[in-house]
C-alpha cells in the first residue's frame, strides 16, 4: 500500500483538531469532476466524525486535462494568505462549472479580499511555488489522479463514496484508538 511521503505540517490546510486520531488527506484538483463529486461527501464525513477526524487538503492540479486547475489552486492560496482558504476552497468547488478570473474576482469580493490584487498575483505566479510543492508531495507519494485520499498516511485504495470512506475511517479508528465506531 502506498504511503504519504510528506507528512502533514502546520503549513498544510487543515480542518479539525491536531490530535484527532484519524487524518484524512485529499489531493485534489478544483476542475476535476470527480473531486467535485467528492467535495460534498467529504463535508458530510467531516461533520460525521467531528473531533475524531482531521481533514487536510493539498493541491494536485492536473493541468494537462484541467487548464484552469492551476489558477484555481493559486486563487485558493491567495485567499489563504488572508486567512480565507477554506471559504475560497468551498466557493471554487461550489462553482466548479464557472472557474476563471471572473469567478475568482467575484469570490474574492464576497470574501472581502483585495480582488484587484488577485490578477496581479496570478500573473506573477506568486502562489505557484506552494501549489507546485503540494503537487510534488503527491507525486512523491504515488498520486497519479484526483481525488486521492490518504488515511493516517496510508493511501485509500477504495471508492470515495460516503459508506466506503466511513468504513475505512472506522477501521482506522478501531486500529489506532479503540474508539467506538460511528455507523454509516
Amino acid at each position: 500500500m502506498a504511503k504519504l511521503r510528506v507528512p502533514v505540517t502546520k503549513n498544510d490546510h487543515i480542518l479539525g483538531a491536531e490530535d484527532a486520531p484519524v487524518t484524512l488527506l485529499e489531493y485534489g484538483d478544483y476542475q476535476c469532476p470527480f473531486c467535485g463529486q467528492a467535495y460534498p461527501i467529504v463535508n458530510v464525513i467531516i461533520a460525521h466524525f467531528g473531533d475524531d477526524l482531521r481533514y487536510v487538503f493539498r493541491h494536485f492540479p492536473l493541468t494537462q486535462v484541467h487548464p484552469l486547475a492551476e489558477s484555481a489552486a493559486e486563487t485558493a492560496e491567495f485567499a489563504g494568505s488572508y486567512g480565507r482558504f477554506w471559504d475560497m476552497h468551498n466557493g471554487l468547488y461550489e462553482n466548479q462549472d464557472q472557474l476563471g478570473l471572473p469567478l475568482y474576482a467575484e469570490l474574492a469580493d464576497e470574501l472581502g479580499l483585495p480582488s484587484d490584487e488577485l490578477p496581479l498575483a496570478l500573473d506573477a505566479e506568486t502562489f505557484a511555488p506552494v501549489v507546485r510543492e503540494q503537487f510534488m508531495s503527491g507525486v512523491w507519494s504515488g498520486v497519479t489522479g484526483t481525488p486521492t485520499f490518504f488515511i493516517n498516511g496510508e493511501r485509500h485504495e477504495g471508492l470515495y463514496d460516503f459508506e466506503t470512506l466511513t468504513d475505512a475511517i472506522n477501521r482506522e479508528l478501531r486500529r489506532t484508538s479503540g474508539r467506538q465506531q460511528r455507523s454509516a
